[in-house]
């Protein structure tokens, strides 16, 4: 029998790929706008558990699975955005064939659906890792109820952001900054007029966007007014000071993540990964084949795993014109940085992809003599596999908790990998097709944030002094359980991004209050079962503005090319 029957199923296959193409657009937008990217996981989760209940006669493996297809290109993206467009940033050329950005999404892919594989059985059943972003999902899954009213705040939420995003950018009957015109030298003061941001802030977690906001404060009233006003430099010189500042610390975060998540267990992952399986017994004559059975398999398992590995090598050499050396390097590390996401994520619930890349793209570049724009393919390989990585543990930690076959999952992960892979290299293209290379970068229409730390180390940091300090920080901070990431991200991003994101985060506090006072009016077990609503209700409504903002942005740029070319 079967056990994946009825879990991997033609409509729930047919609905992950269309919500897997949503979200994978949404993602490489929100991305390349924010310089950072939420886990899609719970949302995805209710989306497919309403589409499968609509259709009737479901069960929460079915949903599982079919969620685990719709997220799984989200991750994809993100490798993408936080690397590649550092290529446009410092050359101001769009230079990258849509093919080359392709070879390095699929490579991502296959090498973090290879490590995952077999990295799985350890980090699920014998370490047990927390993974709290899979429990939530499974959580979600378990308790949820979604019916006609869930569709109808999504796809109203949705449309209300779409609809306001189109008036914005394609017909300019809306301006994309409220009080812009203040003028504050060498910061970027404002408030964005974007649903999209604002659904962010409320999304992240108020003590999150607070830490995210105290660090906008520093970089841009404290270093840059501060210290310009009082003749320490002047304001390029602390624009420059500011952002080394917020890339070390961010840099340092991802290395604090390894010292205090990683490190200590790797010995032990190492041992255990490489162990034998010990030998079965079988007791009865019926079992007598199953151990030479199961060595066959093995076997067939290892020489499959060996043939990608060595296609990825092939690729990497042929298909991105590395060298052999650099080649070997890559393959060989992403299976440690895959191993060192899947521990963070399963720790942290924080997946430092990009770090994982900029630690590669260094190790190559001393160790072999790559153009720079390879190097920047060699971080988005990384990146990639670290985050679908992260997002297939996530799936399968959700899986060991409902009892869905992993087999499935993985499946689906495939599916959704390659397909968000296809839909994240189109987007890219489009989006720089439209708008230019000159489009990317912290003064762009795309801030790219965490490519362009990416960036700025291959071509050099305006403050190498302030960037050791905050890596220096970031590192201590993070191992005393500080949110410094958080913090390096607003020390980093323009002044007016991290300003609307905490308004949302306001947004956020100003609900939750409202909905605890009309809760507080009812029967304790009505509260319960209202909290869970309004939660809910919450996290669909935002997600639904982030992704008809994203989504519609994207098709503008598709819009704008298509003119453009006179299609």
């Amino acid at each position: 029998m079967n056990p994946a029957k009825g879990q991997l199923t033609a409509r729930g296959i047919a609905i992950g790929c269309v919500g897997c193409a949503i979200i994978t657009a949404a993602s490489a937008y929100t991305a390349l706008k924010m310089g950072a990217l939420p886990w899609p996981i719970i949302f995805a989760a209710i989306i497919s558990l309403f589409f499968l209940k609509a259709l009737g006669n479901t069960n929460l493996h079915e949903a599982n699975v079919t969620h685990t297809i719709m997220s799984a290109g989200a991750m994809v993206a993100g490798g993408l955005a936080f690397t590649i467009p550092g290529i446009w940033i410092i050359t101001k050329a769009n230079d990258v064939n849509w093919w080359e950005m392709l070879i390095v999404a699929l490579s991502g892919v296959i090498l973090g659906l290879i490590c995952t594989a077999v990295l799985r059985k350890h980090f699920i059943e014998d370490a047990d890792l927390e993974y709290p972003i899979g429990q939530a999902a499974a959580q979600t899954l378990i308790a949820g109820n979604s019916g006609g009213k869930t569709g109808k705040k999504l796809f109203g939420s949705m449309a209300l952001a779409g609809i306001y995003t189109a008036l914005r950018d394609w017909f300019g009957m809306i301006p994309a900054m409220l009080f812009g015109s203040v003028s504050i030298p060498g910061v970027a003061f404002g408030i964005y007029n974007s649903p999209m941001l604002l659904a962010v802030g409320f999304l992240v977690g108020t003590a999150s966007v607070v830490v995210w906001f105290v660090g906008a404060i520093i970089g841009n009233f404290g270093i840059i007014v501060g210290g310009s006003g009082l003749g320490l430099w002047d304001t390029a010189t602390g624009q420059g000071i500011t952002a080394s500042l917020g890339m070390g610390a961010m840099m340092g975060c991802g290395i604090g993540a390894i010292l205090k998540n990683i490190l200590p267990k790797a010995i032990g992952l190492i041992k255990a990964t490489s162990a034998s399986p010990a030998p079965l017994k079988p007791t009865t004559p019926a079992a007598a084949g199953q151990p030479e059975s199961r060595k066959r398999r093995m076997r067939w398992t290892a020489g499959a795993i060996a043939l990608a590995v060595a296609a990825v090598a092939l690729l990497l050499c042929f298909g991105l014109r590395l060298d052999p050396l650099a080649s070997a390097i890559v393959v060989l590390l992403a299976w440690v940085t895959t191993a060192m996401g899947a521990q963070s994520v399963g720790q942290t619930g924080i997946d430092p992809m990009e770090i994982f890349g900029l630690i590669v793209l260094l190790i190559v570049a001393a160790a072999s003599n790559v153009a720079q724009v390879q190097l920047f393919f060699v971080a988005g390989v990384i990146a990639v596999a670290c985050g679908l990585a992260g997002d297939v543990m996530n799936d399968f930690k959700a899986g060991h908790v409902l009892g869905t076959d992993p087999k499935a999952q993985w499946i689906g992960q495939a599916i959704g990998g390659v397909l968000g892979a296809l839909v994240a290299v189109a987007v890219l293209f489009v989006l720089v097709s439209a708008y230019g290379a000159d489009a990317f970068g912290t003064q762009g229409t795309f801030v790219a944030a965490q490519a362009s730390v990416v960036a700025t180390m291959v071509s050099g940091i305006p403050s190498v002094p302030a960037f050791a300090i905050g890596l220096i920080a970031g590192c201590a901070l993070y191992l005393l359980g500080l949110p410094v990431m958080m913090l390096g991200l607003g020390i980093y991003l323009p002044f007016y991004m991290s300003f609307t994101a905490f308004l949302g985060a306001m947004a956020k506090v100003g609900y939750d209050a409202v909905c605890k006072r009309r809760r507080a009016k009812l029967p304790a077990d009505e509260a319960s079962d209202r909290k869970k609503e309004q939660e809910e209700t919450g996290l669909v409504a935002a997600s639904g503005l982030l992704g008809g903002e994203s989504v519609v942005g994207v098709l503008v740029a598709f819009a704008s090319v298509t003119m453009g070319l006179g299609l």
